[in-house]
């Protein structure tokens, strides 16, 4: 059995300890806004927070993150920052097929937690490890903006 800090519940799971968190969060804890999209750690759509940091949970095994505290998806709208970025992401129309976008959400969360003022620069360096297949990363670049504005 091992415990987790998961949206600030402790949570138990039975599973092996090389268990990658994005299995452990989707089929055992039931929290499926996580997406699996390559199992590689390249396309971005497994993106949580460990200790505040985007991270693809889809390599990373479970027993790396116990004593972490992991905030996904479902609760990432608890943070002024969470709330700001999904605001601006409805406000410019980001999604489309939005397989891809609780990812991009928590990467963009992540860079404006740590930078109210991002220039184009740091903001694509923040999202590039998010694959959008849809194309959507001018609007991407635009809901950034408006959160950060909202912030200001």
């Amino acid at each position: 059995m091992i415990s987790l800090n998961v949206n600030g519940k402790v949570l138990d799971a039975d599973v092996e300890p090389d268990t990658p968190l994005l299995w452990v969060l989707r089929d055992h804890l039931g929290l499926t806004g996580t997406k699996f999209g390559c199992g590689k750690a390249l396309c971005g759509a497994c993106t949580v927070h460990i200790d505040g940091q985007p991270t693809r949970s889809c390599v990373i095994p479970v027993s790396a993150v116990t004593g972490s505290k992991i905030t996904t998806i479902e609760a990432i709208a608890e943070t002024p920052v969470g709330r700001a970025v999904q605001e601006a992401w409805i406000a410019e129309s980001v999604p489309q097929c939005g397989y891809c976008q609780s990812g991009q959400i928590m990467s963009a969360t992540a860079l404006l937690a740590s930078n109210r003022k991002p220039t184009d620069a740091d903001i694509d360096a923040a999202m590039s490890g998010n694959v959008c297949r849809c194309g959507t990363y001018l609007r991407i670049r635009a809901a950034i903006r408006r959160a950060a504005e909202s912030l200001a």
